[in-house]
């Protein structure tokens, strides 16, 4: 059972959010002992003592264990944090719970969002990765054990997953949802961000979390979306997409160049334009920039770990702190520096484009739980803060999932939604 769903049944009484959490509970049972998606659970009971009216009331929702909650442990993958509960639960949680929503559990995540990874399986596939850092959030969603996920994505963690899991997954504008209470890894990367099965979830998700504390400092205000009264997300009538050509694309495998090109064509069948683009070498070269942002900035987040507990830090994260304190501060401000360019140069692109068009990732889930996958078809969006959405396209020949990515204007997210859900529509033809 998707979001919408749950809530349209239990607003009209068709539906016990016990009966609900229950289902959730027993699914989880069922399919842990492979998919492995969570560090720690909340039992049945103390799920059902939360349950309070809402918009979101009694639906389960599973949260990725980075981001601090009272009333479970909050390891952030690392043994410096075993068993660690934090003081406070984070911005967000305070709004899962305001609006009635229930935490079900925290997903596996790799050691401080980079890269080790932890002990998740793709739901499809047991051999397979589900990709990272977001693994168990978004294992929990592709296997049906919530109908909703919170994430982080710095460089590709909520795109990549989505695709390798065959759900929806969604990156909103920098600033659009709170992280204030997530454990960073580049201040100036960090997003939190959701999965679900469906646009239409995505888009309700989106517009319950979305940020609206002024006391954040890096609030954005994206304006509440419009729905039916069904909940679902209108759908923008013949949007202009730019299908991206890029210096990446001799990566993607020949089945993701297959349903990348049968996405766009149904597109155009539908009644979209869809017209090829290639954007400036400046914008790709981004990525070094963006390499050197995140390694400066973990540097710093992680010094006191360095110098307290080195050992248990794995090679990854110790790599990543030597590479950050090479550095020098005038390349830092120079890469900050391109970063506010490129953001506000790209806006002209979107004043003929509704939404780019292009892979999500360089193709299915690979066959090892070693490594999580290559961000480098996320890391663009990231760096430019643009919100971005993976949405599921087709299967591979080993039956494992493959989807495609739209990417939206800065601050655009109420548009990106409404191409998405145009284009979920017309791959389902």
């Amino acid at each position: 059972m998707g979001l919408t769903e749950a809530c349209n049944l239990i607003a009209a009484d068709q539906l016990k959010p016990v009966d609900l959490l229950q289902a959730s509970f027993n699914k989880a049972n069922e399919v842990e002992p492979t998919l492995r998606a969570f560090v720690s659970r909340a039992s049945l009971d103390s799920m059902v003592e939360q349950i309070q009216p809402g918009p979101l009331s009694g639906i389960p929702i599973a949260a990725k264990d980075i981001i601090n909650t009272v009333d479970l442990p909050t390891t952030n993958g690392s043994p410096i944090y075993k068993d660690k509960t934090p003081a406070e639960d984070a911005a967000i949680i305070k709004k899962i719970h305001s609006l009635g929503g229930v935490i079900f559990g925290k997903t596996v995540t790799t050691e401080f969002a980079w890269r080790n990874p932890g002990p998740t399986t793709n739901p499809v596939n047991p051999e397979h990765t589900p990709g990272g850092s977001s693994s168990g959030s978004a294992a929990s969603v592709g296997a049906g054990v919530v109908p909703l996920a919170l994430g982080s994505q710095t460089q590709g963690s909520i795109i990549r997953p989505a695709a390798y899991c065959g759900v929806v997954g969604y990156k909103a504008s920098y600033g659009a949802v709170s992280k204030l209470g997530a454990h960073a890894l580049s201040y100036s990367l960090d997003h939190i961000g959701f999965f679900t099965r469906s646009v239409d979830d995505m888009a309700f998700a989106f517009n319950n979390l979305k940020n609206s504390d002024s006391s954040d400092p890096e609030l954005i205000v994206i304006p509440d979306l419009v729905f039916s009264v069904k909940r679902e997300l209108p759908m923008l009538d013949r949007p202009k997409i730019a299908l991206l050509e890029t210096p990446l694309d001799h990566m993607m495998s020949d089945e993701q160049k297959q349903v990348l090109s049968a996405a766009a064509k149904k597109l155009e069948e539908s009644g979209a334009i869809v017209q090829k683009l290639s954007l400036p070498q400046e914008y790709w070269d981004g990525i070094q920039a963006m390499n050197l942002i995140l390694e400066s900035e973990a540097a710093e987040i992680h010094a006191h770990h360095s110098e307290h507990a080195n050992d248990l830090l794995s090679t990854h994260i110790q790599e990543l702190v030597a590479r950050g304190l090479k550095h020098s501060a005038p390349a830092y401000i120079a890469a900050k520096f391109l970063q506010k360019k490129l953001r506000a140069s790209i806006a002209s692109y979107f004043d003929e484009f509704d939404a780019f068009l292009m892979a999500p990732a360089s193709g299915e889930a690979p066959k090892s739980l070693v490594s999580t996958g290559d961000p480098v078809f996320c890391a663009l969006w990231s760096f430019l803060g643009t919100p971005s959405i993976a949405i599921p396209a087709g299967k591979s020949k080993n039956g494992l999932p493959l989807g495609i990515q739209l990417i939206g204007s800065y601050r655009g997210d109420a548009k990106l939604l409404s191409v998405a859900k145009f284009s979920e529509s017309a791959l389902a033809k």
